[in-house]
């Protein structure tokens, strides 16, 4: 790769120079020496993200019925990326129709072992198309290329590959009992993992035998109007998927639909309990996952500079945006003050800026609203007596972004501590021993994730049983597989993704 010296250290001259005529080294330099910029290196494939995008509705784009649309917005360049319609109550009730009609027709009376090859041929033209989608996602989410090439769209086809194998094998996901597919269910993505999210929902759904109304976030709904490309292609019958887009109004039609079977949502626990108790009054079955405030734990015997790299990638490579962010941070005393001075130093090096550039750490927030909600949290943070600490990173002069950003001397009061604000924001919290650790990490509202990082296999075992987390992460953070359930405990949800356990949330035992 050619790279080029930064243009503001050439005349500041070397680090000897420098320390020569007394002038102070910045901390990467005191680390690396002398550094040299990378040169930008722009993802090139091309997207192909249509100018608007009307309804999936029975296997055809279909124009909304009052005829609106609304600007998707690149969060990096706050330039329009395409129209998406907005869907109205009548129309989110043809889609359930669609669905209704291809479940009872077609789908539920098609062998698993053939339902199994269309889920499986989704998977492979994702994984054909995989630049164009990761390059859309970036576009669309304002997450580092690097994010959506590596991480995203290959995790998105992996769920599809692992519930194709199921889609025939359904007699033994519960041994000794009958299994049938739900129907008809409404299904509700975020933002944060447009694709990904898609992925996790519509895979079991299908491949148990059930047809789908899906509604992506508002601000990312390109890639799932390229997803009902990609099944056009894939020659999934009509009605199987049906995809609508919009805002609050659309979603809540989708959630309140009658025809509806079962609801899966994933989004903020305050909407995720408007929506509990809508179908409450009908008993309609539900999976929710909500929101979340993990911990990762560093004990003193850990190994630190894995722990580092470690919190650096569950919070700040993913701008923290994902649900299970490890936004809080508690580091045992005795080893406090050397494990933040390296946080620090590895936070130096950081690069906020361009999605599109495969040298970026950090791309833009998601939305204007998101990247408000973070500034918020921050001031908040600073005025409740939080200690801040931000690189020396320059951002770019137009689009969401935020540096990395870490608060030490956080208490448990601090809101910072207890909101979740989705966003690169790291709160440190300290402890002495086990017992008090265990009682920080669990002093939440949420139970979606955690991290335990020590050289004791004991202490992994009794923190795992301890915490009250759906899923807690030995040594590692943010590590997913399609065959392990993901879900959480408290206001963080209910009711699991992936694997035996997510599949058996969507068919009906006797």
């Amino acid at each position: 790769m050619a790279v080029t010296l930064d243009p503001s250290d050439k005349d500041s001259g070397s680090k000897d120079e420098k320390k020569k005529h007394g002038h102070k080294l910045s901390v990467p330099e005191l680390i690396f020496g002398d550094l040299w910029e990378y040169d930008p290196a722009p993802e090139t494939a091309d997207p192909r993200i249509r100018s608007r995008y009307d309804l999936f509705i029975g296997g055809r784009f279909v124009a909304p019925q009052a005829g609106e649309y609304f600007a998707s917005i690149n969060p990096a360049t706050e330039e329009t990326v395409t129209e998406i319609a907005v869907a109205s109550a009548a129309d989110v009730d043809s889609a359930y129709v669609a669905a209704q009609m291809a479940y009872e027709t077609v789908w539920r009376t098609m062998p698993g072992r053939e339902r199994g090859k269309y889920v499986y041929r989704i998977a492979r033209l994702l994984q054909d198309r995989a630049r164009e989608f990761a390059v859309a996602e970036s576009i669309d989410g304002g997450k580092p290329i690097k994010e959506s090439r590596d991480f995203d769209v290959p995790m998105a086809a992996a769920h599809f590959f692992y519930h194709a194998g199921w889609a025939d094998k359904l007699a033994y996901v519960a041994p000794g009992r009958t299994v049938q597919p739900i129907g008809v269910v409404g299904q509700v993505i975020p933002w944060n993992f447009p694709l990904l999210m898609l992925a996790w929902k519509i895979a079991p759904a299908i491949a148990a035998g059930n047809c789908v109304v899906i509604k992506p976030a508002e601000t990312t709904s390109a890639t799932a109007m390229k997803f009902a490309e990609l099944l056009q292609e894939a020659g999934l019958p009509d009605g199987v998927v049906n995809i609508v887009t919009g805002g609050g109004e659309t979603g809540a039609a989708l959630t309140g639909h009658p025809a509806a079977r079962k609801i899966a949502f994933t989004g903020s626990t305050d909407v995720g309990k408007l929506i509990m108790r809508q179908l409450a009054e009908r008993g309609t079955r539900m999976t929710m996952e909500l929101g979340g405030k993990a911990a990762n734990v560093v004990f003193e015997d850990s190994p630190i500079d894995q722990a580092v790299e470690g919190v650096v990638h569950g919070i700040f490579f993913n701008q923290g945006h994902v649900c299970c962010a490890g936004s809080r941070l508690l580091v045992q005393e005795s080893i406090a003050e050397s494990f933040i001075n390296k946080l620090q130093q590895r936070m130096e090096t950081l690069r906020v800026g361009n999605p599109l550039d495969k040298n970026t750490d950090i791309g833009a927030i998601n939305s204007r609203e998101q990247l408000d909600r973070i500034c918020e949290l921050v001031e908040s943070g600073v005025a409740e007596g939080a200690k801040l600490y931000q690189p020396s990173c320059a951002l770019p002069s137009r689009g969401f972004f935020y540096r990395p950003t870490l608060f030490t001397e956080v208490t448990q009061s601090h809101r910072i501590a207890r909101e979740e604000i989705f966003g690169p924001v790291l709160s440190i919290l300290t402890f002495r021993t086990m017992d008090e650790a265990i009682e920080k990490a669990n002093n939440t509202m949420y139970g979606l994730s955690a991290g335990v990082w020590t050289d004791k296999g004991s202490r992994i075992l009794r923190m795992a049983a301890e915490l009250k987390a759906g899923v807690v992460w030995a040594n590692t953070f943010n590590k997913f597989d399609p065959a392990s359930p993901f879900g959480g405990y408290k206001e963080s949800g209910f009711g699991r993704e992936g694997g035996r356990q997510g599949l058996l949330d969507y068919v009906d035992l006797s």
